[in-house]
């Protein structure tokens, strides 16, 4: 008689499912997964831990995504707009870029996967599509993954030179180096991680209920060598994904909290600029706090698995949701503390919001601050005082105590619009910013300081 299933049993099968949470935690436990001759037998609407996946990683880690995506691309379309040209906003779009693609492979590798084994809804997908794409998926998510941490802490290192380093920063925070910083990156973490594209591998099965052909996951003869997985999946992923980052991580950050607290102490005495540097530290200093906490699971995880042979799966696929979620909130993070970059994000998508009314405007609609998203790049600043101050637009020259000291001519024909004018008797001394339209010639910079 002809066995119509195969003679695992459910609750067996049911860690085919499970292993797959350990992907970007390094788990021992995907050994197992992908030693298995079957994963026929994954759907059970009665299991517990099938109900925990489709929570976490069903619907939780999809829906997350799904808006972990939105904001990362409104966050590289403002990062990108050319007001916001710097080199620490540079690093800032590498991460956004590279956090959606994080965001992608964890919903194609655990999310949708995470929606068979309780449901049964996405056969096709779990047994058709999964398992081919699976092989590339893996080793693009560890690399996504690594350029993540090493992008975290090269924006943490340009931060600490700006804020206890200034004097060093005009030559070390460049755009230029940003660039280079962003390549290296990329470069060293594909390296890193070429071993995993021959770790998986693809598998043909009948499921015998539908008589049809399936596939399923697989490990390759390099993945179940034991060294191979104590030092490579093991011990260097501890130390190149979390032992050394979050070491760093740890060391700088807790000297830019300290230069922080001491210039709060001392707000008064600092300049414009240093204001603003201190605010995008703080800022930073929150994405780095959100990395640590969304993080500290999966390093648990490896520590268990890797000294103690401990493996908790709950605990492995919380943690696979806390990454995804790290790469999500990073736009949010932005609107909440960067000043800048929340004004250009309500004036491009919320243009009739009174939030972005706020704050005082030139005439063409750009703002006298420059709070955060900025490192100071391409500007000029001159003190004067604002004793008999006018502007005149129609003639193109503008004036201070009844001198002209910058003449711009006007490319466009004069409009009857209003005029930045301060009052002529005063006896205060003010520092404000003129931000000179777009359409103006000069030498390129948009905005002078006064």
């Amino acid at each position: 008689m002809e066995a119509t299933t195969p003679p695992a049993p459910i609750l067996e099968d049911t860690l085919v499912h499970q292993a797959q949470a350990s992907f970007f935690s390094g788990d021992d436990n995907l050994t197992d997964y992908l030693n298995r001759t079957t994963c026929l037998h994954v759907y059970d609407p009665s299991s517990t831990d099938a109900l925990f996946e489709f929570i976490t990683n069903g619907i939780m880690l999809n829906v997350v995504g799904l808006f972990g995506i939105f904001g990362n691309v409104i966050s590289m379309i403002i990062l990108s707009r050319p007001q916001m040209r710097s080199s620490i906003n540079y690093l800032l779009i590498g991460l956004a870029r590279c956090d959606t693609v994080l965001i992608i492979t964890s919903s194609l590798l655990f999310g949708l996967p995470g929606i068979y084994p309780y449901t049964g809804c996405l056969f096709n997908y779990y047994y058709l599509i999964y398992p081919h794409i699976s092989p590339i998926l893996y080793p693009v998510a560890m690399t996504a993954q690594t350029v993540s941490v090493y992008l975290t802490l090269t924006v943490t290192l340009e931060r600490f030179v700006a804020v206890c380093h200034p004097l060093r920063a005009r030559s070390l925070c460049t755009y230029g180096r940003a660039r280079i910083y962003v390549i290296v990156i990329i470069i060293f973490s594909l390296i890193y991680n070429l071993p995993r594209f021959w770790e998986v591998s693809c598998t043909r099965y009948i499921h015998h209920e539908y008589n049809i052909s399936v596939y399923c996951v697989e490990a390759s003869s390099l993945r179940e060598q034991s060294l191979y997985i104590t030092v490579y999946i093991h011990w260097l992923y501890l130390v190149f994904l979390y032992f050394l980052p979050f070491t760093s991580l740890a060391i700088l950050n807790a000297c830019i909290y300290k230069q922080v607290r001491r210039a709060n102490a001392e707000r008064q005495r600092l300049s414009r600029l240093q204001r603003r540097e201190i605010g995008l530290a703080t800022m930073l200093l929150c994405v780095v706090v959100v990395f640590f906490l969304c993080n500290i699971l999966a390093l648990v995880s490896n520590i268990l698995e890797a000294s103690y042979d401990i493996i908790q799966e709950p605990l492995v696929k919380t943690s696979n949701l806390l990454v995804t979620i790290n790469s999500s909130v990073n736009f949010i993070i932005y609107v909440i503390f960067g000043e800048k970059f929340k004004r250009l994000f309500l004036r491009l998508f919320c243009s009739h919001s009174i939030l972005a009314g706020t704050g005082r405007e030139s005439p063409d609609g750009a703002t006298h601050d420059d709070s955060l998203i900025s490192n100071g790049e391409n500007r000029h600043s001159l003190r004067l005082q604002r004793q008999n101050t006018s502007c005149s637009r129609n003639g193109g020259t503008v004036k201070f105590n009844g001198k002209d000291r910058r003449s711009l001519r006007l490319t466009r024909a004069p409009s009857p619009g209003p005029c930045v004018y301060y009052p002529g008797n005063t006896r205060v001394t003010y520092a404000t910013s003129l931000t000179v339209p777009s359409e103006w010639e000069g030498n390129g910079n948009k905005t002078t300081v006064f």
